[in-house]
């Protein structure tokens, strides 16, 4: 009994001492309130604050150029391939791999052109682009027959111009549901693209609806990218079901480029078996080079640089250069 009566006794002094703690705690908010409400307002001291205070140094915004505006190509351009990177699965490095494919493309010499066509408007903000300065978007040229030279955005980086997308992109699926051809409103502004790049990304929504049917008529192949996680191939199959319908009745020349695999941790079984399973299931077309799950890749966005500049001698950069090689030699 002895050792109960202790413990209860130093278990009332700890509560009182907590009580005591919290009696204080609630005097001193007492007292602030207090104090807030005999705040005089009238006796009170306005401060003038500079306009411009807080406000980005507008030097380092990118400015907005026009396509007449465009750097000369240096190369005579070939045969155009356009791509379409999809896939129905949102978070699986589509927009990382649009903005640093497009990159190291044209760093390599390269004529590349990125459609976003993406709401969320990833691709064009990875790239710096500042949304409220867009004259016109992807949107416009939809649907409001802007053609698509009044939408690109020349030389982000060398060799890449981008056609962006802005809020505005949101209301485009209701939109398209009544216009006239709304399946190829995109192939009929991008095919004017032929022969000015010698590749033209479209950076697709993580859905599939119009506006991923607008990108599987206009592409040429299809670039899925697939994580490296436990649900890799969740969604890929209705992708490829869909695939299939716009082939047989709209695109008979459509098909998979490639197949990449991305977020990969040569640390965790679960990367390894992943690769097999993919693998084992698309064959050939899955690309040699895994894009690996770095801090770099993440935060290039955030400063608007595709990885090949933002961290240039990275393992990320590596990837992507490699990648580019692997699209090249593919034709």
């Amino acid at each position: 009994m002895g050792f109960l009566d202790g413990f209860k006794r130093d278990r009332n002094e700890k509560q009182v001492a907590t009580e005591n703690v919290q009696a204080s705690q609630e005097d001193e908010l007492l007292e602030d309130s207090q104090t807030a409400d005999s705040f005089d307002i009238e006796n009170a001291e306005v401060v003038m604050r500079d306009p411009s205070a807080g406000i980005e140094d507008r030097s380092e915004v990118r400015p907005i150029k026009t396509y007449d505006e465009k750097f000369p190509v240096k190369h005579v351009v070939g045969q155009t391939k356009i791509i379409a990177i999809i896939n129905q699965k949102g978070g699986v490095g589509k927009s990382t791999t649009a903005i640093n494919l497009s990159a190291a493309l044209g760093e390599m010499g390269k004529q590349v052109l990125l459609v976003d066509l993406d709401p969320q408007g990833n691709s064009s903000s990875g790239l710096g682009i500042e949304k409220s300065a867009v004259r016109n978007c992807v949107y416009d040229v939809l649907l409001n027959d802007v053609p698509i030279e009044e939408a690109i955005i020349p030389d982000i980086c060398e060799g890449l111009d981008v056609v962006p997308a802005t809020i505005n992109l949101a209301g485009a699926e209701v939109e398209l549901v009544s216009e006239m051809a709304r399946e190829n409103r995109l192939k009929d502004a991008v095919g004017l693209m032929r022969g000015r790049y010698d590749y033209i990304f479209i950076d697709c929504p993580p859905s599939l609806g119009l506006l991923t049917v607008n990108a599987l008529v206009a592409a040429d192949k299809l670039l899925i990218p697939i994580q490296c996680e436990f649900y890799a191939l969740e969604g890929v199959t209705k992708l490829l079901e869909s695939m299939k319908r716009v082939k047989t009745r709209l695109n008979p020349t459509l098909d998979i480029f490639g197949v990449l695999l991305t977020m990969y941790d040569n640390r965790t079984t679960l990367s390894k078996q992943v690769v097999d399973e993919v693998r084992g299931y698309f064959g050939k077309v899955v690309f040699n080079t895994l894009i690996p799950r770095t801090v770099k890749l993440s935060e290039a966005p955030s400063f608007g640089q595709p990885i090949t500049q933002y961290d240039p001698k990275g393992k990320g950069s590596i990837s992507y250069i490699e990648l580019a090689k692997e699209v090249i030699s593919r034709g």
